[in-house]
Formats: C-alpha cells, sequence, structure tokens
C-alpha cells in the first residue's frame, strides 16, 4: 500500500485554484512556494498571502499544505514527529512535479519547514515565521489549547458552543472561532475532528527538536529568513541573537522584525508580502536581502 499524500490546494495566477491530495501543477510556473501552517491550523490560513504573493507575478505559484492530522490530510501513521511531517512534504513534492524554490512555515510550520530543507534538492529560500529553531519546555497556548480540547470532547450542539466552552478555558472568541473549523458534524452533534494522541505526540516532538545545525550551517546556496513577531515570546532574544550570528558567520541568514503578534499572516500580511517581494528581487539580483 502507497504512503498517503498529503492534502494541498495550488495558488496559480489568473487561474482558480485546484485541491485535492494530487492535484497538478500548470506549466509555466517558474517559482513554487510551499506554505505550512502552524499546529491545529490548515494550508487555508495563509491562502490570503499565497494569493497575492502570487498575483504579483505571473512565474509565481504556492501550494498551501495540510501537514499531517491536520485539515483533509488524514490516515497518516504514526510516528508523527517533525521529521515525518518533513519526509511527507517531500513525498507531496514528488508527487506533484519539481521541488518547490522556497518554503515558509510558521509556527509548527517553521520547524517543519528547516527539517525539510537539511535534505531538499533545489530548495533556496526558507522562510520561518515566528518558530523557533531551539528545544524548549512545553508550553504556551498550544499546549493550553490541547489541554482545553481533552476537557471538552463534545459533542456539541453549534460550533458557538463550542467556541463557548474553549472561552471558558479563557481563549479569547477569535481563537475559539478559529478552532472551531475544526470540527465536523456528526450523528449525535458538532465533534472535533483532531487526533488528539496524534497532535500531542507533534507537539512533543515540536518542543523536542533542536535545528540549530541547520540554521548555523545552511546547505549550499540557500537562504534562511527567520521572522519575529514584536507582540510574541516564541523567537526569545537569545534566539534572535545566534540567528543574527548565524547570518554574520554565512551571509545566508536574516533575522526581520515585524510589529505583530504571533499570528502575522493576519496581523501584518503587507509586512510579510514586502519581504516575500524584496528577497525575490535580491535573490534575482544575485545575493540575499
Amino acid at each position: 500500500m502507497s504512503d498517503p499524500v498529503l492534502a494541498h490546494e495550488l495558488v496559480e495566477a489568473g487561474a482558480e485554484r485546484t485541491s485535492g491530495s494530487r492535484a497538478g501543477r500548470a506549466p509555466g510556473t517558474e517559482r513554487w512556494i510551499y506554505f505550512l501552517h502552524g499546529i491545529f491550523g490548515a494550508g487555508r490560513n495563509w491562502r490570503s498571502v499565497a494569493r497575492r504573493w502570487v498575483d504579483a507575478d505571473g512565474g509565481r505559484g504556492g501550494v498551501l499544505v495540510d501537514l499531517r492530522l491536520h485539515g483533509d490530510s488524514t490516515g497518516f501513521p504514526p510516528p508523527h514527529t517533525i521529521q515525518a511531517c518533513a519526509d511527507d512534504v517531500a513525498r507531496l513534492a514528488r508527487s506533484t512535479g519539481p521541488a518547490p524554490s522556497g518554503i515558509l512555515g510558521h509556527s509548527f510550520g517553521g520547524k517543519v519547514a528547516l527539517a525539510f530543507a537539511s535534505g531538499a534538492k533545489g530548495l533556496d529560500t526558507v522562510w520561518v515565521i515566528d518558530s523557533t529553531p531551539a528545544a524548549r519546555a512545553p508550553e504556551g497556548s498550544a499546549v493550553r489549547m490541547l489541554e482545553a480540547l481533552r476537557a471538552e470532547r463534545g459533542p456539541f450542539g453549534s460550533r458557538e458552543e463550542a467556541e463557548r466552552a474553549l472561552g471558558a478555558h479563557g481563549f479569547p472568541k477569535p481563537v475559539a472561532r478559529w478552532m472551531s473549523t475544526n470540527l465536523a458534524p456528526t450523528g449525535e452533534g458538532w465533534r472535533w475532528r483532531l487526533d488528539l494522541d496524534g497532535m500531542e505526540a507533534l507537539l512533543t516532538d515540536f518542543f523536542h527538536v533542536d535545528l540549530w545545525a541547520v540554521v548555523e550551517e545552511p546547505p549550499p546556496g540557500m537562504v534562511l529568513h527567520f521572522v519575529k513577531a514584536t507582540r510574541s515570546p516564541v523567537l526569545s532574544e537569545e534566539a534572535c541573537e545566534r540567528i543574527e550570528a548565524a547570518g554574520t558567520a554565512t551571509g545566508r541568514v536574516y533575522l526581520h522584525r515585524v510589529e505583530g503578534g504571533h499570528w502575522l499572516n493576519v496581523d501584518a500580511p503587507d509586512a510579510i508580502l514586502d519581504l516575500l517581494d524584496s528577497a525575490e528581487r535580491g535573490r534575482a539580483g544575485g545575493h540575499g536581502s
């Protein structure tokens, strides 16, 4: 039995989106970027940014990826690790055509992007959005959300009821509303369509894995861009200093600071797009930005 392929959506200039587990690539697109979401998210979280980036240049294409156990990427066997996620992305690249030119990962997806980059061929640009390559103790909103989901399994009479249940655990309405996209209707009501044990395994490995080696010795010809959200504690100042030191040593690692919270795709999409465009111009000119 063949290994499953990640669900994904293609974003192309002047074209309606194509989705599915084996959506093909159209000819004529020169540069493809894969967009990887954070934990509990889905590829569609980055659709607006990807669409605007693609529409700015007819030679660009985007692939919105649902990582394993997220969105429509179900049925993936364990182990549920960062490396397994990276291997899934590599399998997707092989199934859809040429390898991506660039990859962008947010939060959990940032570590997946780094793990993918360590063994990727033909990849020249990596974007890590408000994520750290460091190992650290499990903490933060993702851990608290997993605890809340275990406590509030449902069924719920409506999406709003599920949102109120998460609100009782201290999550603001926008976060609870976003999480409700992970609900599915059943005969008994609305239930989470998340594999909570699998999510816990992914989070455990996310906090455990250290990927500084990729940052401090990036593969030949590859440029790494880290983006720190100024109102987020995820990327510590100590980590920022280490990233900047890697940039000084290699000339191919950059740190950008963007005003906003952790969800920069929502808080500061214009700033993200400006960075992406600037890097593209720098790459075309033969150097990073």
